[in-house]
């Protein structure tokens, strides 16, 4: 078989049925899709050969929950608790300052710092989701981009009471527009959001066959103020309207009982968990553990920079395996392996994208990372999985392919003019900074 790209002279971490590691390994991509892995020396024929330097070859990460424009937010309104965060500062900065230019700068500054730091595909949800959507599809990430539902007015939907018909069409529209571009629809939450609203959201979502995104029991307050007001947990009261299947993705996931992660388990849904953010606005520490024994998937999510503030999912990962291994007492829960599933596999998993990308393996698409290990933290190396989790960061990425597109050539991006995004998001920052700052 001819192949347009061969990757080879690399550890390839395949994260695949085996969780094969195999050194001095080789790729082949043609057509966007992996075509050959294979130990020793690559074919010579390739148009395209890249060395990988002795480095480690690996799967994309895979962000499951984010809100791309918010890095316009980043560090403006840090150290509050969520609802004083979300309705004193998050809230009216965004009916204030999103609007199409600034949310498509905002956008294309996040999927820069995405891609430099070996992420490959993400999920989340905003408002303005066509203006994210033509942004983003413009990099060449790969991506599942929700239109935000929330019943107040916002940006983009000034009568909420078309909230739906307005996240249905964005839906439609974008079903056919781009193979890297999945659609979905996102209720904000259960006390954003009327019955009827999560309800008709989530039916629009079956209808056309879409991934439908929720945050849940992100804090006490929440699950309190549901079991006060409908008698029934957050998560409780969303599966008393039906809501949770397996095209059902819940956010954070914080506060639930046993009970609460029986019926997740039972429904088929599965969780983005967001550590550091959970962490920076106290919100808690998710029963995650609990949660992959009973087989929900679970994939790792870094939130939206307002209150994470990075999007680099190296560092997410390393948060999560040390967070509960302290929580629990246990330095053997969330090994250095069941982390890097989380970031991968587990996360294509959770966003419906597990046969097509989160592992490497023939007929996938070509969605890799390479990384530079030839680094005094990098130094030695006895165990792969364990380096790119406990001692790896972002700026260890020196290529990231797409569908076997090059998108980060030893560390440059290739879609993007960073010095022009990064200028323009300071200028929409300076006229952010004068009313809040």
């Amino acid at each position: 078989m001819e192949f347009d790209t061969v990757i080879h002279n690399g550890t390839l971490v395949t994260m695949d049925v085996r969780m094969r590691i195999i050194p001095s390994g080789w790729i082949g991509i043609r057509d966007g899709c992996i075509g050959a892995i294979e130990s020793g020396a690559p074919p010579a024929d390739a148009p395209q050969s890249v060395d990988a330097a002795g480095g480690i070859v690996m799967p994309g990460l895979v962000n499951t929950h984010t809100h791309l424009p918010m890095t316009l937010f980043r560090g403006l309104a840090d150290d509050l608790p969520l609802a004083e965060w979300l309705n004193d500062h998050i809230f009216p900065a965004e009916a204030r300052f999103i609007r199409p230019d600034t949310v498509r700068w905002g956008t294309l500054l996040a999927c820069a710092e995405m891609l430099l730091s070996g992420t490959t595909c993400c999920c989340g949800g905003y408002f303005l989701e066509e203006v994210v959507a033509r942004a983003v599809s413009e990099t060449g990430m790969r991506a599942v981009l929700a239109q935000g539902v929330i019943d107040f007015p916002a940006p983009g939907v000034p009568d909420p009471k078309k909230n739906i018909d307005h996240a249905a069409a964005y839906a439609t529209h974008w079903l056919s527009e781009s193979p890297r571009i999945t659609p979905s629809i996102f209720c904000h939450a259960p006390y954003t959001c009327s019955d009827a609203t999560l309800k008709a959201a989530k039916a629009a979502a079956d209808e056309m066959g879409l991934l439908f995104q929720v945050h849940v029991a992100e804090t006490r307050q929440e699950r309190e103020r549901s079991i006060r007001e409908k008698g029934l947990s957050p998560l409780a009261h969303l599966d008393s309207l039906d809501l949770l299947d397996r095209r059902t993705l819940m956010a954070h996931c914080v506060w639930l009982d046993e009970r609460d992660i029986a019926v997740a388990a039972d429904r088929g849904c599965a969780v983005a968990h967001c550590p550091e953010s959970n962490m920076k606005l106290a919100s808690g520490i998710a029963p995650v553990v609990a949660m992959r024994v009973a087989g929900i998937p679970v994939g790792l999510g870094t939130d939206g920079c307002a209150s994470n503030n990075d999007l680099d999912l190296f560092g997410e990962m390393a948060t999560a395996a040390k967070l509960h291994k302290a929580a629990s007492g246990d330095p053997t829960v969330l090994g250095a392996l069941d982390v890097l599933k989380m970031g991968t596999i587990d996360g294509a998993r959770a966003i419906g994208l597990n046969d097509s990308i989160g592992s490497l393996e023939i007929g996938k698409q070509a969605d890799i990372v390479v990384m530079d290990t030839h680094a005094a933290h990098l130094t030695p190396m006895y165990h792969p999985e364990s380096h790119i989790v406990y001692a790896a960061g972002g700026s260890d990425v020196r290529h990231v392919f797409v569908s076997g597109q090059p998108l980060v050539q030893d560390r440059r991006l290739l879609t993007m003019d960073i010095r022009e995004i990064m200028d323009r998001v300071n200028t929409i920052a300076l006229e952010i900074r004068k009313p809040w700052i």
